[in-house]
C-alpha cells in the first residue's frame, strides 16, 4: 500500500486547502514531517486515517472537532487521499458532518451529513466505485487487509504507545495484541468449551438427581410396607440397597400371603353357614307367600264365576254382531241423507227467493215434487253460463281499453303541467345567464392582477423579515463596536507597556551583553577574547529580557483578540449594509402596514380568481341546462300530440264494445259477476239433486238390514235386538273378564303344583318344627349373627389380600427400580467421562486447573504472535544498539497466580543476562519500542495476507537519543527503504532537519496552518 497524494480542506488546523505530493517526498525514500508543537503534524496522519477509515485514531475521534475552526463558515471540510493497493489505484474523498450556515436553519445553521466517494483509476479514467460511507469503508478495509486499529499500529507507528507496551503488564499487552491479530475466535473457543463443560456437568448432575430419585422412591415403597430402610447393612448403597429393599419386600409379601390364606378359610366357613341359614329362610318366605296366594284365590272365586256367565252371553250376542252393525250403519246413513235433503231443500228455496235466475220456479214447492223443473233449470243455466264465458274475453278487452284511456288522459295532463314547468325553468335559466354575463367582466379584471398582487405580498413579507433581521444585526453591530473600542484601547495600552520595556532593555543592552561574556570566549560584538572593562549589570538588568518577553506576549495576545474583534466587526457591518441595501432600514411599522395591505389585496385577488373559475363553470353549466331544457320541452309537445290522438281512438272502441255487452250483464256490474251468480245457483241445484238420490239409496239399505236381523234373532236365543245388544260387552271389558277368568284358573293349577313341590313340603315341615319349639325369633337372631360374622371375615380377608398384593406390587416396583437404576448408572458412565474431559479442557483453555502456566488459549496464540514480533524486533534492535540488545518472549509463570504467557525481556549480549524492559534508559527504551513497533508492523503485515506496506510513518521520540544512537537508528530506518518503501519521520528535533533533506514542513499561523515540501541540503 503506497500513498501518492493527500488533499486537506478545512480540516483540523488547516483553514484552506493543502495538497501534499507524497510521490515527490518518496523520491529519496526517507522524509521528515516537522513543525512546531501544535502546528498539525499529527493532523496530517489523522487526515490519512480519516480518508481511509472515516475516523481518526484513539481519543482524538471523540474529543476533537474534525472541521477547522480557522476556516470560513461556509467552507466544506474534506480530505482526499490517492493511494495504490494490490496493484490498483484508488482515490477516496470524505467529508465529515458539519454545520453549514443557512438563513432557514436552526440557529442559522443546517447540519450536513458525512459523505464519501471512492473512485478507481481504470484505463486512465476515474470510475466511481461507491458513494456510501459504510460500503466504501468495507471495500477499503478489504483492499488493505487491515482495520483502523491495525493500520494505526502498522502504518502510523505511535512511539508513545509502544513504549507503554514495552513496559506494560501481560494483561495490557493482551488487549492490544488481540486488537491487532483478531484472535476473538480463540476466545470464542474458550467460551464454547466452557459452555459445553457446564452443559456436561449439568447433565451429570441431572443423572445423579434421577438416581437419587429412584432410591427415594424405593425407600418410600419400603416405608409403606413397614420396612425400615435404615435397617439395611451399612455397606449397601445404590444397587445393593435396592436389592436389600426388594428382598425385604418379598419376605413381607410371603408373610402376608400366609395370613391371607388363613383369613380366606375362615371367610369360607362363615359363608357356608350363612348360605345354609339363608336357604332355610328363603324356603320359609316362599311358604308364607304361597299361603297368601291360596287365600287370595279362594276369596276371588265367586267373582270369577259371575264373570264366566256374563262371558257366555257375550259370546252368543257376538254371533249377531254383523247384522246388528249393519242395521246400525244403515240407520245412521239414512239419518244423514235425510238431514242433507232438508238442507238442500232449504237452500233451493232461499236461492229462488233471492236470485233472478230461478224466477221460473214456484216459490215454496217441495223439491221432491219438482225434480223435472230442477233438471230443466240446470240445463238452462249451464247453457247461459257457457255463452257468458265466451264473452268474458271481450269484457277484459273493454277493461284494458278503459284503463289505457285513463292512463293516456293522465299522461296528457302530466305532459301539459311538465310543459308549463319547463317554460318557467327555461325563463329562469336565461335570466340567471344574463346576470352572470354581466358579473364576469369585473372578476376577470381583478383575477388578472392576482399573480402580481401575490408577488407584491411576498415581497412585502420578505421586507418585514429583512427589517427585523436588520434591527437584530444593528444591535449586534453596536455591541461588537463597543467591544472593539475597548479591545483597541486595551491593545494600545499593552503595546505601550511593551515598547517601554523594550526601550529600557535597549538602553541597557551593553550591560546585558557584558553579563554574558566569559573569560577567553570571543565577544559577540568585537570578537576579542579579552574584556578589559565590561559594563556592570545589576539584577534588574538581567530580568529585563524576561519582562520584555512577557510584555510582548501580552501585547500579541491583545493584538490577536483585537484582530478577531475587527473581523467580527467587519462581518457585522457588512451584514448590516447588506440588509440595509435590501430595505432593512425601513420603518418597521410602515413595513408591517404595507405588508398587511399587500396581503389583503392578494387575498382579494385570489378570491376573485376562485370566484371567476366558479362563475365560468356555472356559465357552462347554465348553457348546458338551457339546451337540455329546450330539447325536453320540444319532446314533450310531440308526446302530447301523440297521446291525444291515441286517446280519441281508444274512447271510440270502448263505447262500441260497452253497448254490445250491456244486455248480457242483466243488471250485474260485469259478466264475471253474473257468471259467478249463475255458478252459485247451479251448485245449489246440483246439491239438491244429489241429496235426493242419496236419501233413496239409504232407505233401501235400511229395509234390507232390518230384514236380515229379524231372521237371525230366534236362532241365537234372543227375543229382540235390544236384548242382544244388552248382552254384548265392550271389547276392553270382555277382554278383561276373559283374562281374569283365565288367570284365576291358572292360579289354581300353579298353587296345586307349588304346594306339591319338595321345597314347600320341606318348608312346611320346618315351620311345624319351629312352631313346636317356638323358635322363630331365635332363628332371626342367628341369621343376623351369621351375616355379621361373614361380613367381618370377608372384610378381614380382603384387607389382608390387599396388603399382600401391595407388598407383591412393591417388591416388583423395587425390582424395576433396581434394574432402572443399574441401566441409568451404566448409561451415565459416558456422560461422566465426557464431563471430566470437557471440564479439564475448559479449565486448561481458561488458564486454570492443570494449566501450570496460567495461560489461556487466546493468550497462548497471542504468545506465539508476540514471539514472532520479538524475533522481528530483535533484528532491528541489534543494529540500533550496536549488537548489545535483543528482545525475547517470556512464558514464565507470573506471581500470585496472575495470567502469564505475554512477558517480554531484554537480553544484554554484553553481559549475557536477561533484564526487565523497565531497566532500559530513555534512549534504549526508544530504540526498543521503535524496534518493537517495526517488528509488530512486519508480523501484522504478514497476518493481513502479505499486504505490501510501501508508506510508513514513525512518530516522535528521536530527541532522547545521543549522536551515536541516533546514527544507528537512522541506519536502521534507512534499511526500511529497501524495496521502494517510503518512510516518514515525525519530529521537531533540529538535528533531524539537518540529516534529512526531503521535508514536509507544517507552518503554524494565526489564521491556520499550512504545509510546504522543502528539499533542504543535508548536513553530514
Amino acid at each position: 500500500m503506497r500513498i501518492h497524494r493527500l488533499e486537506i480542506s478545512a480540516f483540523g488546523p488547516f483553514a484552506g486547502t493543502e495538497e501534499i505530493d507524497f510521490d515527490r517526498l518518496s523520491a529519496h525514500g526517507l522524509f521528515l514531517l516537522n513543525g512546531p508543537t501544535g502546528a498539525g503534524k499529527t493532523s496530517v496522519l489523522d487526515a490519512i486515517c480519516y480518508a481511509l477509515y472515516g475516523s481518526v485514531p484513539g481519543a482524538r475521534q471523540d474529543g476533537k472537532r474534525l472541521r477547522s475552526d480557522h476556516a470560513d463558515l461556509a467552507a466544506e471540510p474534506r480530505v482526499t487521499c490517492e493511494f495504490t493497493a494490490r496493484g490498483r489505484r484508488f482515490e477516496v474523498s470524505r467529508t465529515p458532518a458539519w454545520d453549514k450556515p443557512s438563513a432557514r436553519g436552526r440557529n442559522g445553521f443546517t447540519t450536513q451529513q458525512a459523505k464519501t466517494l471512492l473512485r478507481e483509476r481504470v484505463a486512465g479514467a476515474w470510475v466511481e466505485k461507491s458513494g456510501r460511507n459504510d460500503e466504501a469503508g468495507a471495500e477499503i478495509t478489504a483492499l488493505l487487509g487491515m482495520d483502523r486499529e491495525q493500520f494505526t499500529r502498522v502504518v502510523l507507528l505511535p512511539q508513545g504507545d509502544f513504549a507503554a507496551f514495552l513496559r506494560s503488564k501481560a494483561s495490557d499487552r493482551l488487549e492490544l495484541l488481540q486488537k491487532l491479530f483478531g484472535t476473538e475466535r480463540f476466545e470464542a473457543v474458550e467460551r464454547e468449551l466452557a459452555v459445553q463443560a457446564a452443559g456436561a456437568v449439568r447433565e451429570v448432575a441431572d443423572l445423579e438427581g434421577r438416581l437419587g430419585l429412584l432410591v427415594a422412591r424405593a425407600k418410600t415403597e419400603a416405608t409403606a410396607l413397614d420396612v425400615d430402610p435404615d435397617a439395611a447393612p451399612e455397606s449397601a448403597a445404590g444397587p445393593g440397597l435396592l436389592s436389600w429393599l426388594e428382598a425385604a419386600a418379598l419376605e413381607r409379601a410371603a408373610a402376608l400371603d400366609g395370613v391371607a390364606e388363613s383369613c380366606e378359610a375362615q371367610r369360607r366357613g362363615c359363608a357356608e353357614r350363612l348360605e345354609a341359614e339363608l336357604a332355610r329362610e328363603g324356603r320359609r318366605v316362599k311358604l308364607a307367600a304361597a299361603l297368601r296366594r291360596r287365600a287370595d284365590a279362594e276369596a276371588a272365586a265367586p267373582g270369577l264365576a259371575s264373570a264366566g256367565a256374563a262371558l257366555d252371553l257375550h259370546r252368543k250376542a257376538e254371533l249377531l254382531g254383523g247384522q246388528l252393525k249393519a242395521v246400525t250403519a244403515a240407520e245412521s246413513l239414512f239419518a244423514r241423507a235425510e238431514g242433507a235433503m232438508h238442507l238442500a231443500s232449504a237452500g233451493v228455496r232461499e236461492a229462488a227467493g233471492h236470485s233472478s235466475e230461478l224466477a221460473s220456479m214456484e216459490h215454496g214447492a217441495a223439491v221432491e215434487h219438482a225434480v223435472v223443473d230442477v233438471a230443466a233449470e240446470l240445463s238452462r243455466l249451464r247453457a247461459l253460463a257457457a255463452v257468458i264465458g265466451e264473452r268474458l274475453a271481450d269484457e277484459d278487452r273493454l277493461g284494458g281499453l278503459q284503463a289505457r284511456a285513463a292512463g293516456l288522459a293522465q299522461r296528457r295532463q302530466e305532459l301539459i303541467r311538465a310543459g308549463d314547468d319547463h317554460a318557467v325553468r327555461l325563463l329562469s335559466l336565461r335570466t340567471e345567464m344574463e346576470k352572470l354575463r354581466a358579473a364576469l367582466q369585473p372578476l376577470e379584471q381583478l383575477a388578472g392582477e392576482s399573480v402580481l398582487r401575490t408577488k407584491e405580498a411576498a415581497a412585502a413579507d420578505e421586507l418585514v423579515d429583512v427589517v427585523r433581521r436588520h434591527g437584530i444585526a444593528a444591535a449586534g453591530c453596536a455591541a461588537v463596536t463597543e467591544r472593539h473600542l475597548k479591545g483597541r484601547e486595551h491593545h494600545q495600552e499593552l503595546r505601550r507597556q511593551w515598547l517601554d520595556v523594550r526601550e529600557e532593555r535597549l538602553s541597557n543592552a551593553a550591560a546585558e551583553l557584558a553579563s554574558r561574556l566569559a573569560d577567553g570566549a570571543p565577544c559577540p560584538v568585537c570578537g576579542s577574547p579579552e574584556h578589559p572593562e565590561p559594563v556592570p549589570a545589576g539584577d534588574s538588568v538581567l530580568g529585563l529580557a524576561e519582562k520584555e518577553e512577557r510584555a510582548k506576549e501580552r501585547s500579541e495576545a491583545a493584538e490577536r483578540a483585537l484582530s478577531a474583534l475587527e473581523t467580527e466587526l467587519s462581518e457585522a457591518r457588512q451584514l448590516v449594509a447588506v440588509l440595509a441595501s435590501q430595505g432593512g432600514d425601513t420603518d418597521p411599522a410602515e413595513a408591517e402596514e404595507a405588508a398587511q395591505a399587500a396581503r389583503e389585496t392578494a387575498a382579494e385577488a385570489a378570491a376573485a380568481v376562485a370566484d371567476l373559475a366558479a362563475s365560468r363553470s356555472r356559465q357552462e353549466e347554465l348553457a348546458e341546462r338551457i339546451d337540455a331544457t329546450e330539447q325536453v320541452r320540444v319532446d314533450m309537445l310531440s308526446q302530447l300530440a301523440q297521446t291525444e290522438s291515441a286517446l280519441t281512438e281508444i274512447e271510440g272502441q270502448s263505447a262500441a264494445l260497452e253497448s254490445s255487452l250491456e244486455d248480457l250483464r242483466a243488471g250485474h256490474a260485469s259478466l264475471g259477476l253474473r257468471s259467478d251468480a249463475i255458478g252459485q245457483v247451479v251448485s245449489i241445484l246440483e246439491q239438491a239433486d244429489a241429496a235426493q238420490s242419496q236419501l233413496d239409496q239409504a232407505a233401501a239399505r235400511l229395509a234390507e238390514a232390518r230384514s236380515e236381523l229379524d231372521r237371525a234373532l230366534p236362532e241365537a236365543g234372543f227375543g229382540s235386538d235390544a236384548e242382544a245388544r244388552q248382552a254384548l260387552l265392550p271389547g276392553a271389558e270382555a277382554a278383561r273378564l276373559e283374562s281374569a277368568v283365565k288367570a284365576g284358573r291358572d292360579e289354581e293349577v300353579r298353587l296345586e303344583e307349588l304346594f306339591a313341590s319338595e321345597e314347600l313340603v320341606a318348608a312346611a315341615q320346618e315351620q311345624a318344627a319351629r312352631e313346636h319349639h317356638n323358635g322363630s325369633a331365635a332363628a332371626a337372631a342367628d341369621l343376623d349373627l351369621l351375616r355379621t360374622e361373614a361380613e367381618q371375615a370377608a372384610l378381614a380377608a380382603k384387607d389382608v389380600e390387599l396388603a399382600a398384593g401391595m407388598a407383591r406390587q412393591a417388591a416388583r416396583t423395587m425390582g424395576r427400580l433396581r434394574v432402572e437404576y443399574e441401566e441409568l448408572a451404566e448409561s451415565g458412565r459416558a456422560p461422566r467421562e465426557r464431563a471430566e474431559v470437557l471440564k479439564g479442557l475448559a479449565e486448561a483453555a481458561r488458564g486454570s486447573g492443570d494449566n501450570s502456566y496460567r495461560m489461556s488459549l487466546n493468550a497462548y496464540v497471542l504468545a506465539a504472535r508476540l514471539e514472532q514480533v520479538a524475533i522481528a524486533a530483535s533484528e532491528r534492535l541489534v543494529a540500533m544498539s550496536d549488537g548489545r540488545y535483543t528482545l525475547q518472549h517470556s512464558d514464565a509463570r507470573a506471581a500470585r497466580n496472575a495470567k502469564s504467557g505475554l512477558g517480554l525481556e531484554v537480553v544484554d549480549e554484553w553481559t549475557g543476562r536477561r533484564r526487565d524492559t523497565s531497566t532500559l534508559s530513555g534512549g534504549e527504551s526508544f530504540m526498543a519500542s521503535l524496534s518493537l513497533a517495526l517488528g509488530l508492523a512486519d508480523v501484522v503485515q504478514q497476518e493481513a495476507g502479505g499486504v505490501d506496506i510501501e508508506t510508513l510513518f514513525v512518530d516522535e521520540g528521536f530527541g532522547s537519543l545521543d549522536e551515536q544512537a541516533l546514527e544507528q537508528v537512522m541506519d536502521a530506518l534507512e534499511g526500511l527503504r529497501d524495496g521502494g518503501r517510503v518512510v516518514g519521520l515525525v519530529s521537531h528535533v533540529a538535528e533531524m532537519k539537518q540529516r534529512i533533506g526531503s521535508q514536509l514542513q507544517v507552518v503554524k499561523q494565526r489564521n491556520g496552518s499550512t504545509v510546504h515540501i522543502v528539499d533542504a541540503p543535508v548536513t553530514v
